[in-house]
């Protein structure tokens, strides 16, 4: 459940952001969310490449807005040595910093591991990189579906007489760095409450996207090599798969155990038996097929009304529009209006206290100040007495 910002577990921990687009800014909103705050530190010219990408609203984009609420933004240059020295002076303040980097370019920038820890004995920096710090890939380029795919995830998806489909999120991106990232930064929290030391965390998100695979791998060191499209819970059965509608839209039918199996065929109006469950693929073929021109006969708002009554494990499959307006997700009070933005609190996250994600380099003299440094430094280091 949410929980109120004053209650917020993570309150007065202080994490620097250094990374760009989804995984990075993710795992920090995470622990925003969770109390702390967050700085991103950006580069002066563009900033966090996100911000430019369409579609756009109040000036920047959609996902930025989503992604970066409650957080102050700083522009350094990490490439000049004043802004180096920035960071250096700056890290001492903070509890953790996360950073997207490919590995070794904070080191060639004078801001590696061993140069931040050495200012901040106790300082969290987790990695998050595509293949990791280490291996033949650490400095390989990739996006998410890259990932999924090296991880064996992609492997897995889809029927088995076609390519697997390009998945509708990123996983790798938001779960397997963002979340990986945000659990290893919890772990470490604690572990320097006891030891006083901080860590350097290696976030692969290949890795983190094959951690998924844990339980079919399971299956495979037991003999049972996965299949595409001829599991139980990735296509092979009839009871567990996506059906369309009469209007064209679609039903998620879950029905894998005996009592949900049968509810779930009789609210259809379909005679079945049990061992349908455990059926042959023919015949899993054919039940599947029976099933789909049952469904077609009625719209999916038509069925949901008829499963509503029944426990059944189906449900709508809804479009992202649609999902704002459920009423299990209102009654949850996932969704929130900030200054006009459209904002989703995640799972455990705070639900109040919120403020607008930040203009580039709009807390820098804040920070800086907070950090020690003098107005004339500050302009110095900038070399402009416009305010930022």
């Amino acid at each position: 459940m949410p929980v109120s910002e004053d209650a917020a577990p993570l309150s007065g921990v202080r994490v620097l952001d250094l990374s760009r687009l989804i995984p990075g800014p993710f795992c920090t909103l995470v622990l925003s969310d969770l109390g702390a705050s967050v700085d991103k530190l950006e580069d002066p010219h563009v900033g966090d490449y996100l911000r430019v990408f369409p579609p756009l609203k109040q000036g920047l984009a959609g996902r930025f807005n989503a992604l970066n609420r409650d957080k102050r933004s700083i522009c350094l240059d990490l490439k000049a040595p004043a802004g180096r020295d920035a960071l250096l002076q700056l890290v001492e303040k903070y509890d953790v910093l996360v950073e997207s980097f490919r590995p070794g370019v904070l080191d060639r920038l004078g801001v590696g591991w061993s140069a931040l820890s050495a200012k901040n004995p106790r300082l969290v920096m987790c990695s998050i990189s595509g293949y990791g710090q280490t291996g033949p890939l650490a400095h390989r380029a990739g996006h998410d579906l890259n990932y999924v795919a090296l991880g064996g995830v992609l492997g897995l998806a889809g029927p088995s007489d076609g390519p697997p489909p390009v998945p509708p999120i990123q996983s790798a991106d938001i779960a397997g760095g963002g979340l990986w990232g945000a659990v290893g930064i919890l772990a470490a929290l604690h572990a320097v409450h006891k030891t006083q030391r901080g860590r350097h965390l290696d976030v692969s998100m290949c890795e983190g996207a094959l951690a998924f695979l844990i339980p079919d791998l399971g299956n495979l060191d037991a003999g049972a090599v996965p299949q595409r499209g001829a599991e139980l819970l990735n296509g092979g059965a009839a009871a567990y798969g996506v059906y369309r509608t009469k209007d064209g839209r679609h039903l998620s039918v879950g029905a894998l155990e005996p009592k949900f199996w049968m509810a779930f065929n009789n609210a259809i109006g379909r005679a079945a038996d049990m061992s349908e469950l455990v059926a042959a693929p023919p015949e899993q073929a054919r039940v599947r097929a029976e099933i789909a021109t049952l469904l077609e006969t009625r719209t999916r708002d038509e069925w949901e009304l008829v499963f509503a009554a029944t426990d059944a494990c189906v449900e709508p499959v809804l479009t992202p529009a649609e999902v704002l307006q459920h009423p299990q997700h209102q009654a949850r009070g996932l969704f929130f209006e900030l200054d006009g933005l459209q904002q989703t609190r995640t799972p455990l996250g705070r639900t109040d206290g919120h403020k607008h994600p930040p203009g580039l380099g709009e807390h820098s003299r804040t920070i800086l100040a907070e950090a020690g440094y003098t107005a004339a430094q500050i302009d110095a280091l900038y070399e402009t007495k416009v305010t930022r």
